[in-house]
């Protein structure tokens, strides 16, 4: 049984996130566009469960099908597009899982989502605080009940995503997203 444990921000998050980032660039290769830390494993004081989530763009969704044995060397299971048109889901790590990789084709309006969300708390402290301290709630509520703790934080998240959206449609076009891709790949 999965427990869900909510732990205080770990600047050591963002060093496993490029770890893992450099390794699967050299799997997918040139297939890769760019790849992003984004969860709330990637938003600084953010108190959140220990799992790196990672969203990979790639240029043909369906060729990432090509590489999920070379995925599964490196602990990954896929689990297929898991309820999202168009993406394809990994997981590592089982019960104790480690990461969770979402792996987009450039365009995708998921894309937009996810780094919106992640740019918005990591930007906006109230937001992020009612955010943490009700997933910190939550877990203790549901210490081995991850459909009750995900359920729990539903409306919040909505909320947050909607805000989210419109704050970052007003924003300048120029994209923090490009500056962390050449950051961490200099290419």
């Amino acid at each position: 049984m999965r427990e869900v444990i909510v732990l205080p921000y770990d600047k050591q998050w963002v060093s496993l996130f490029v770890k893992e980032a450099t390794k699967l660039k050299e799997i997918l290769g040139e297939e890769i566009v760019s790849i992003h830390h984004f969860g709330s494993t990637s938003i600084p004081e953010l108190q959140a469960k220990p799992v790196i989530d990672i969203l990979a763009i790639v240029k043909e969704i369906t060729l990432v099908d090509t590489y999920t044995n070379q995925l599964q060397g490196l602990g990954y299971e896929g689990k297929g597009e898991n309820g999202i048109p168009g993406r394809r889901y990994f997981q590592k790590g089982g019960d104790e899982r480690t990461h969770h990789l979402h792996i987009y084709q450039i365009g995708s309006l998921e894309i937009e989502r996810h780094l919106a969300f992640r740019d918005y708390l990591r930007t906006h402290s109230i937001a992020r605080k009612e955010y943490g301290e009700l997933k910190s709630r939550l877990s203790q509520k549901f210490p081995y009940d991850i459909e009750s703790y995900i359920q729990g934080k539903e409306q919040l998240a909505l909320k947050i995503q909607k805000e989210a959206l419109e704050w970052d449609s007003k924003k300048p076009t120029t994209s923090l997203k490009e500056e962390e891709w050449k950051i961490l790949f200099k290419s």
